[in-house]
């Protein structure tokens, strides 16, 4: 069985780590009301999706 031969150390391990960071969430400006939405997401304030009524708007 392989086992290692010295501890790693915490800025080793901290540096293999370095990928796993979250980016920043993608937004888009939507074409019809201007407004920033998510990509490949409904909008919930018009209930539009690939410019089909999926979902009643939501009343404000």
């Amino acid at each position: 069985m392989a086992v290692p031969k010295r501890k790693v150390s915490p800025s080793r391990r901290n540096m293999r780590r370095s990928h796993h960071a979250l980016g920043p969430n993608a937004y888009v400006e939507d074409k019809d009301t201007g407004e920033l939405r998510r990509p490949h997401h409904v909008d919930l304030k018009t209930g539009m999706y690939r410019g089909r009524q999926i979902l009643t708007p939501k009343e404000d």
